[in-house]
């Protein structure tokens, strides 16, 4: 690059790799680079960038491009080997013709990619355990010496359990739960940790701690199965130096390690763990520990071709949240309040005599007082510490979490102040956070916050369902329709890539995608629509929000047989109708004991599923330059609208089953033919949705998509007032009934404060909580219009009684927002566009689309409410419309109860019975029809005037 250019105007900044943070162990040797470029310059494009690698060779090499791309941008260099380590540095060249500093340095360092890079062996302790109950944990140890000074040291492990790793007495790393939880036969993550600091000249000590875990643990939900990978715990183990004269050494896992058991008595991911520290054996990962009353270890013969480097971040704890309040309970337990619903454990400093044990029961919700542990099903969800006796202890576990918001310690010494003495530790994977919304509701803003809470306690290595009873399991279904929203809340893309890996694992040779990743349960390879569909779904979510083309590429196997699998089913005439299917689960109007049986048929959601990841096969195929694919697969996507639109929908737009949900599927996923029809299909959802009282009448399929359907089709007052219910089921019932987390039921805890007697109740389910996206893209008003969001779209619609929204997001290229405020009937846009991004911008419905570079843009304009003036009050309005504005129904209601007790459930057949009847039709059959009258028509009168 020329030195004789303009003024430097822009800095690059945050130069990484792939999907991590931290550049150390990636599992690739040439490893996508991004970075942002940081610039106050509005409209500035990048046209060119330089990237010197340094550590390869005696002198640094770069390479220059004529180039936009900072984004996932292709290694330019040969190969790392395995172990080697390079220092990048970037600058770029900006549309101004100024070119920047370089970056700060970032290190790339590789880890191990081969069987043959390996030269240790999993060693499992030599005595025979009982893989059916929960044993003590091992602990397994080795000594050795280092002849020189260590310039540098690598630790790389994992384990068939979890694990945890000392190295001189000191913990190798922060990371917790460890190696994770994978399809473990297929892919065995392992660990790279910079261990440099805690060696020394002389003698040493490495040591770990193994739990059951995932691996050979209680898991899935009938309270029996274990050891469903296998039924010895081992570790593998290979610590490298590097001396400061250029010599190397290792130390691996083999037949000389030592075993033993110690302080853990058991862990179990559902139960609990208990811990007994008079069985501690202190120094025993210190050099000098008399281990001549330990075991040996079995080496295990293992397929190292299994293992792989993380995609994503390690589990970690990553906040600490004191109590609010300390109670004693009816029967006279101590009871501890977070105030807020989270996974993790309790840390303890307790200080009493040996022998002592506390116990400690969690729970998301109380009852009459008392812990309500109903939810929890099998899940003993209890942790025990038994004290040593010599001073203040401090307690945690090591191999299990829980979910909850109160905690109850029994067996405390006297005197032990809880609100001191006792913190609860938030523990998920490691994600950055990325995205931020507010608003001028603060019901919204904690309903957004609820559902932040739901994403971290759920995203614990694996996207689970819940992570408080016995199950915690990767529902397909819940990380598909939740996809969009994590994608923007944090940086998932590699957490769910490596999910994204186990789907492709677990699939059947036939194309079924389980409907839970990893398998784990009795008949989870029964093909099930929206829940099979995260296989298309998913990596195009990652596509879209992250520009990550080569999660394409790598599952595009995965997509193309799960399609042609739904194909088969379909057969020639494209419905697919056979077979078990979840459907619209948790539809609130499914029977009780059959969340199955939503109003809209299993049959319907399963051929729009169909459609859609047919289309986004079509579209993955069309970026991956796969023509051919890409003509056969439209070409098939058609064919099921078509089928559709002739089993499913009239001439005029009505969709079978006549419920919420068929009509959501149809206008989201482009089902129906015709202006005419998506005209109809709109107006008649919006009416339904008004019957209903604007209350949610849709399950896991339809709530993701309602409100983005009623805005397509000009109803977003109606999409703002089923937001804003507050009455069950609506979002914001659960917020008014003291929710923190998203429910797995929209009644989860029901009106008179009593748990749903249902045993399928969770109080953090992150799914119903996929609305979140529509709050960022359409309250706030930011959405991705190109991969990577490359190009926004900024188009907010205010509506309801909002006076503001915003919508911050940290995309692939920087800071991205917008803020609007609503002052009178004017509205003020604020938005910030990143360097070498732009956006398109339309400012009101149907108005003018214009188009911004990047920079910081303020947008003032006249706002009219999309909601059009209501007509009065009058007795010749029907049931149907009364129903549509709340406070009149409400008034209605009201008197005609207090005339004719019984008429309630008459007008809540809304559009059904009652819905084209007149009031005053309905007067006439009253038998005091004269006070009835004139009692509605004074209070109309009084609405009418208000308005």
């Amino acid at each position: 690059m020329s030195q004789e250019t303009p003024e430097r105007s822009c800095t690059v900044a945050d130069v990484r790799f792939e999907h991590v943070r931290d550049g150390l162990g990636l599992g690739t040797g040439s490893p996508r680079l991004t970075w942002t470029t940081l610039t106050e310059a509005r409209d500035w494009h990048q046209t060119g960038y330089e990237i010197e690698l340094t550590g390869t060779g005696a002198e640094p090499v770069r390479h220059l491009a004529e180039s936009a791309e900072s984004v996932l941008v292709a290694w330019p260099f040969e190969p790392l080997p395995a172990r080697a380590a390079a220092t990048l540095r970037v600058r770029v060249t900006g549309s101004d013709g100024a070119v920047s500093d370089w970056s700060e340095p970032a290190t790339a360092e590789v880890g191990l990619l081969a069987p043959g890079d390996w030269s240790a062996a999993f060693v499992t302790p030599g005595w025979d355990g009982n893989a059916e109950s929960d044993e003590p944990a091992p602990m397994l140890r080795r000594e050795f010496e280092l002849r020189g000074e260590v310039r540098s040291a690598r630790l790389y492990a994992t384990a068939l359990g979890v694990y945890e790793a000392e190295i001189n007495g000191s913990r190798v790393d922060d990371q917790i739960l460890a190696p994770g939880w994978t399809v473990y036969d297929k892919r065995l993550r392992y660990q790279t940790y910079d261990v440099t600091g805690l060696l020394r000249r002389g003698r040493n000590a490495i040591g770990a701690f193994l739990g059951d875990g995932w691996f050979r643990g209680r898991i899935g939900f009938d309270g029996k199965t274990r050891a469903i990978y296998g039924d010895r715990l081992a570790l593998l183990a290979q610590l490298e130096v590097e001396y400061t004269d250029g010599t190397t050494e290792r130390v691996v896992t083999d037949a000389s390690w030592r075993a033993a058991t110690g302080p853990i008595v058991s862990s179990s991911i559902y139960d609990g763990e208990a811990y007994d520290a008079r069985l501690e054996r202190t120094g025993w990962t210190e050099p000098g520990h008399d281990d001549s009353g330990w075991s040996g270890v079995t080496v295990l013969e293992r397929d190292l071709s299994t293992l792989v480097a993380p995609d994503g971040p390690p589990v970690r704890r990553t906040e600490e949240i004191a109590p609010v309040s300390v109670t004693a309970s009816p029967s006279g337990k101590t009871v501890i309040d977070f105030g807020q619903n989270l996974v993790g454990w309790l840390r303890l400093t307790v200080t009493g005599e040996a022998g002592r044990t506390l116990t400690l029961r969690h729970a998301e919700v109380l009852e009459d007082g008392e812990l309500s542990t109903r939810p929890l099903r099998t899940a003993a969800a209890t942790d025990a510490f038994t004290l040593r006796g010599e001073g203040t202890e401090v307690f945690e576990p090591r191999f299990t979490f829980h979910g909850f918001r109160y905690a109850e310690i029994t067996g405390q010494p006297d005197g032990f102040d809880a609100t001191a003495s006792v913190k609860a530790v938030v523990v998920h994977s490691d994600l950055t956070r990325t995205g931020h919304f507010g608003s001028s509701d603060e019901l919204v803003d904690r309903l957004h916050e609820n559902v932040v809470w739901g994403m971290r306690g759920n995203f614990l290595d694996v996207p689970t369902d819940c992570p408080q009873r016995d199950e915690r399991l990767g529902w397909t279904g819940d990380i598909q329709v939740f996809s969009p929203t994590a994608s923007y809340l944090y940086d998932s893309a590699g957490f769910l890539r490596s999910w994204l890996a186990d789907l492709a694992a677990e699939q059947g040779e036939n194309g079924v995608v389980p409907f839970v990743v990893p398998k784990v349960v009795p008949g989870a390879d029964t093909p099930t629509a929206a829940w099979g569909d995260a296989a298309t779904v998913v990596p195009w979510v990652l596509y879209e929000r992250y520009g990550d083309a080569g999660v394409l590429a790598d599952q595009y196997e995965s997509m193309r047989a799960w399609v042609d699998h739904e194909a088969s089913l379909a057969g020639d005439d494209r419905i697919w109708d056979s077979g078990f299917q979840f459907g619209d689960w948790l539809d609130p109007t499914a029977p009780a004991g059959r969340p199955d049986a939503a109003a809209t048929p299993g049959e319907l959601v399963a051929t729009a599923c169909f459609a859609r990841s047919t289309d986004i096969l079509a579209r993955t195929a069309e970026v991956l330059g796969r023509a051919e694919d890409a003509e056969r697969y439209r070409t098939l996507a058609a064919e099921v609208r078509a089928a559709f639109r002739s089993e499913y929908v009239t001439g005029a737009g009505r969709v079978m089953a006549d419920a919420p949900t068929a009509y959501a599927l149809a206008i989201c996923f482009d089902l129906l033919g015709t202006d005419a029809q998506r005209a109809h299909a709109g107006d008649r959802l919006a009416k339904l949705v008004r019957g209903n009282g604007y209350k949610i009448a849709t399950g896991f399929v339809g709530t993701p998509l309602i409100c983005d359907a009623l805005t397509r089709a000009g109803h977003i007052d109606t999409a703002y007032r089923l937001l804003l219910q507050r009455e069950c089921p609506s979002w914001l019932y659960p917020v008014t009934m003291g929710a923190t987390t998203i429910w797995e039921r929209w009644d989860s805890l029901l009106p008179d404060g009593t748990v749903n007697p249902s045993g399928m109740t969770s109080f953090n389910h992150y799914a119903l909580g996929a609305v979140a996206d529509w709050l960022h893209r359409t309250v706030a008003g930011l959405a991705p219009a190109g991969p990577g969001y490359r190009r926004q779209r900024i188009a907010p619609r205010p509506g309801g009684d909002l006076t503001h929204a915003e919508a911050r997001l940290r995309t692939p290229y920087g800071e991205a927002g917008v803020s609007w405020t609503l002052a009178g009937e004017e509205l003020t846009v604020d938005a910030v566009v990143p360097p070498n991004t732009t956006a398109e911008v339309q400012l009101t419905e149907g108005g003018e689309t214009f188009e911004v570079g990047s920079g910081r843009h303020t947008w003032t304009l006249p706002f009219v409410t999309g909601e059009t003036a209501a007509a009065p009050l009058t007795l010749d309005v029907t049931v149907d419309e009364l129903l549509g504005r709340e406070e009149a129904a409400r008034a209605f209601k009201d008197l005609l109860v207090s005339f004719v007790p019984e008429a309630a459930a008459f007008i809540d057949s809304g559009s059904g019975a009652a819905a084209g009847m007149t009031v005053r039709s309905i007067a006439a059959m009253l038998p005091d029809s004269g006070d009835f009258v004139a009692a509605l028509e004074a209070r109309f009168a009084e609405l009418n005037d208000r308005a």
